[in-house]
């Protein structure tokens, strides 16, 4: 889940009254959960993270319930099969003023290391799939710039890695990205083909994107192998093929 909005909200408060059925998803996804929120003109995002279920934890509900903010990244994470639950492998990750979150998997993790420069090994806070995903990403942003970057690294990925899903927000001061590329080859056990949607909802306050499983009610499907680029000044979101 993602934000952004033209004054601070915390998270549930934005969210508004299905919050509750979001964070209850963490009945599964219970591997972990965390928050990255900055502000417009910020240079760094605050990062919280717990490898706890969200559902069961006070922290989680002290940080959705008052941490203020007009933009903010939210993720449960289930963990890929054979990855330790540790706070080093939670979600966001954070590179400057960039945050990032991915639902999916990437099999073998080490497939993306030919894709990743030399120096963003040593930062890598954990042995997870996704946070290498975010290193190509980084890679290819400093190669052609942040949207340009972010299409070339899923592209790259996709043309060159099995993946299952390659669905990802990132937030900065300025913008926010949605990516939804996935395949239907891989939808883990017991859940519906829907289970890798995107939607949004746009409001007169913001725009709020999200995974499926929950009540969005009136909200709008993001078509897949697309990316929205979502402008944290006017609102306007750019839809683009991936």
């Amino acid at each position: 889940m993602g934000y952004v909005s033209r004054e601070d909200h915390t998270i549930s408060e934005f969210v508004g009254p299905h919050f509750k059925d979001f964070a209850a998803l963490s009945s599964l996804h219970c591997d972990g959960w965390g928050v990255a929120g900055i502000e417009a003109g910020a240079d760094h995002p605050t990062l919280i993270v717990e490898p706890s279920q969200a559902s069961k934890s006070e922290e989680f509900k002290k940080v959705t319930q008052n941490l203020q903010s007009n933009g903010a990244l939210v993720h449960l994470r289930w963990a890929t099969a054979g990855l330790p639950v540790k706070e080093g492998n939670t979600h966001p990750f954070t590179h400057g003023e960039i945050s990032f979150i991915h639902n999916g998997g990437v099999l073998p993790a080490s497939s993306l290391d030919p894709f990743i420069d030399d120096d963003l090994f040593a930062q890598m806070r954990g042995d997870t799939d996704s946070e290498r995903y975010f290193a190509v990403v980084i890679t290819e942003i400093r190669k052609v710039g942040l949207v340009e970057g972010i299409v070339s690294a899923v592209r790259l990925i996709r043309d060159k890695c099995n993946y299952t899903s390659l669905n990802a927000m990132l937030l900065t001061p300025h913008q926010m990205i949605v990516i939804n590329e996935h395949t239907f080859k891989a939808v883990p056990p017991g859940q519906t083909q829907a289970y890798y949607e995107l939607y949004y909802r746009k409001d007169g306050d913001g725009v709020l994107v999200a995974s499926s499983g929950w009540d969005q009610t009136g909200w709008t499907l993001i078509p897949n192998h697309r990316a929205l680029v979502i402008d944290r000044i006017s609102f306007e979101i750019e839809e683009m093929a991936i």
